[in-house]
């Protein structure tokens, strides 16, 4: 004890004579916890760690959404973007029921709080990049590459504000400092729909030029390729042809999805199940986050598994979501020639269904899930109740069942999240086509009508769908369309978008959150309906997010907020 003072004085004592002596020199340290802007531009490898971590999460440090998300979009995080949809909710809230209950403001975000600052803290950093590009010793074919892929970095960015809050300030290629005056409020002047979907179509135009069609050795799995910037410029315009933006055409929706199958670089899987697991090489992934062994990452498994396994029952999909799936016949269980019967609700559904959602009976680690009661392992009458399904189902697609429940963290959470892939193209192309040309016109320069489309990704190894009856009406082909994007890209992050961008959210954000209560009485098994969400309610402004009150007040209150918040 006595040697331990000693020493710990003697330390001190250093530690006062170093200061006394250095006192003139104190200010002028180095920063440790930072990577100067010399160091970044004087070294190549550095420079381009810098332009790889674009990708990268952002750091958050609001109280609604501290930690770190992972790339764009919000991912495999506990509370995913679907359970602000009637695709599923929430088990243990998350701050996801009050976007479900219409209770979204300016000053009660929630997980939908987290857009706006981290994408324009990236947008200015992939500014600042371009800006000092110049400035690094690096060959100028590798600057091109850069270059594109930052601009497709940066279009995505814009892509994300733009399709959460309609139009936005356009911030150029200028990096603003702090401290710098705006007193003119240029800065915060909001551009219409129409011009920032032209910018950022405009940077996917020149990056898809200058991207390598493909990864390898020294264009690293994860980054942009031509087919991903031609990917996201093929959602952009869908977005923008669509009744909320009316903000281009379905023609240019229709020449931007043909232009990303024309590459004839992509195809179906045949594994549809596999494809969100396997973080292999896979012909119709476009544009993927990748993630490491020895990082980190959400462990799907515990997250979304069932209370009966001692998991967590996170993302519950909707009885909703549920009845969507057609009979393997192609029918609609609604159509009274489908076959379904309520009494054995699962039985000869769409594949889709069974390798997205775990029900009552549904094969899972060894054993039928059993979601009944009295008595069911993955009920409120076993383990873990607290963790039982509100909705009386559980969430499959993107588990690993390989992996144990209860991953050890330096492998948890590796099924890479797609951003793109082929099947998506399909359904854009589908869409402008039908709107453009009908459902079954094959158009000039094309080899597929909206049908074909479709029935292409019906038809894949695996899912094996009929196709889609012929001779439909362009309206009923929407229809159709509209449900295999729902069922074909569930869980991905497109339905909250989709029913915006079409106006149908106040039908479908307004009706009842359901699930099932299933009873057990012998070996018969009795299905009922419930409300699994009180309350649900979508209003005419929540077509975009608000924006956060603390970024209109740091404007100096000259950023416009969106209509009604």
């Amino acid at each position: 004890m006595k040697a331990t003072k000693f020493l710990n004085i003697i330390y001190l004592a250093a530690s006062v004579s170093l200061v006394a002596s250095c006192k003139n020199d104190m200010l002028d340290v180095t920063p440790t916890d930072r990577v100067s802007d010399a160091a970044i531009t004087g070294d190549s490898v550095t420079f381009e760690a810098y332009v790889i971590n674009r990708y990268l999460g952002i750091r958050l440090t609001n109280k609604e959404a501290e930690g770190t998300l992972p790339g764009f979009g919000r991912g495999f995080e506990y509370a995913m973007w679907s359970s602000l949809t009637d695709e599923s909710i929430y088990n243990n809230d998350d701050n996801t029921w009050l976007v479900q209950k219409g209770e979204l403001s300016p000053d009660n975000l929630g997980i939908a709080g987290t857009f706006w600052g981290r994408s324009y803290r990236s947008i200015r950093e992939c500014n600042y990049a371009l800006a000092n590009i110049d400035k690094v010793t690096i060959s100028e074919s590798h600057k091109k590459w850069l270059r594109a892929e930052l601009k497709f970095i940066r279009a995505f960015r814009y892509h994300d504000l733009i399709r959460n809050y309609g139009g936005v300030p356009l911030l150029g290629d200028k990096v603003y400092e702090l401290g710098t005056d705006y007193t003119d409020g240029s800065l915060f002047e909001r551009k219409s729909l129409a011009e920032c979907i032209n910018y950022a179509v405009n940077e996917l135009n020149t990056a898809a030029a200058d991207l390598p069609s493909n990864n390898n050795s020294s264009w690293l799995k994860g980054r942009a390729t031509k087919g991903a910037a031609l990917a996201l410029k093929s959602r952009l315009l869908l977005y923008a042809a669509s009744p909320l933006y009316n903000a281009g055409t379905w023609q240019a929706a229709f020449d931007a999805a043909k232009a990303v199958i024309d590459l004839n670089k992509y195809s179906l899987s045949s594994n549809y199940q596999n494809m969100f697991i396997s973080s292999s090489e896979n012909s119709e992934v476009i544009f993927a986050r990748y993630y490491t062994i020895g990082a980190r990452h959400v462990p799907m498994e515990i997250a979304n598994g069932p209370n009966g396994y001692d998991a967590w029952g996170g993302n519950l999909p909707l009885q909703n979501l549920v009845d969507s799936y057609e009979m393997n016949n192609g029918k609609l269980i609604t159509d009274p020639t489908s076959g379904y019967d309520p009494q054995n609700p699962y039985s000869n559904r769409d594949p889709r269904f069974t390798y997205t959602v775990l029900y009552n009976g549904s094969p899972y680690r060894g054993r039928a899930v059993e979601t009944f009661v009295p008595g069911g392992r993955d009920s409120k009458d076993g383990p873990s109740n607290w963790n039982t399904s509100k909705t009386g189902y559980y969430l499959k697609k993107f588990v690993d069942e390989s992996m144990p429940i209860n991953n050890p963290w330096n492998i948890a959470g590796l099924q890479p999240w797609i951003y793109f892939r082929y099947a998506e193209i399909l359904l854009n192309y589908a869409e402008a086509a039908n709107e453009v040309y009908g459902p079954e016109v094959i158009p000039a320069g094309a080899t597929l009508s909206a049908k074909a489309a479709i029935d292409q990704i019906r038809a894949r190894n695996g899912v094996n769908m009929p196709a889609l009856a012929a001779g439909m009406t362009k309206d009923q082909m929407r229809e159709a369309i509209r449900r295999e994007r729902r069922v074909e890209l569930a869980f991905e992050e497109h339905r909250f978008y989709d029913v915006r961008r079409w106006k149908i959210a106040e039908q479908t954000e307004n009706a009842p959150a359901e699930g099932i209560t299933i009873t057990k009485t012998g070996n018969t098994f009795s299905y009922q309906k419930k409300v699994a969400l009180e309350g649900r309610k979508f209003l005419e402004q929540h077509y975009w997010l608000p924006i956060p009150r603390a970024e209109i007040q740091a404007s100096g209150n000259k950023l416009p907020q969106n209509p009604k918040y």
